[in-house]
């Protein structure tokens, strides 16, 4: 049985893959208010704050330093954001994203992964 070698954390491919979030988020939620569908429109804004937050704090650099922002956002009660419809359900939302991004920075995959849709 051979295992593929797990890969180096590279700060590089996690800052362009939260670019490319953001933008996809954006494009989204503009999506989804054209539709009048607020809960997707509150899913791709607490997408686009998480990704701007963690951008933000360069903590990309180290796979330690971006689970541990991750986590202080996590910690956080409540989410405040331009443009969302139900603060309750964004948060759930928010919440919901940190818990998929944790997992991701943990195992160190999906970052490659820059398509649009995921």
């Amino acid at each position: 049985m051979v295992t593929e070698a797990p890969t180096q954390w590279d700060g590089a491919i996690v800052r362009t893959w939260l670019e490319k979030r953001i933008a996809a988020a954006r494009t989204d939620q503009v999506a989804a208010e054209r539709t009048g569908d607020r809960d997707d429109c509150d899913k791709a804004a607490a997408e686009e704050m998480v990704c701007t937050l963690l951008q933000r704090q360069n903590a990309a650099d180290s796979q330690g330093a971006f689970t541990d922002a991750i986590k202080h956002l996590l910690d956080r009660d409540d989410h405040i954001w331009r443009g969302v419809y139900d603060d309750r359900r964004f948060d759930r939302h928010v919440g919901t994203y940190l818990r998929k991004l944790l997992k991701m920075a943990k195992d160190n995959a999906g970052f490659r992964q820059t398509r649009r849709y995921q």
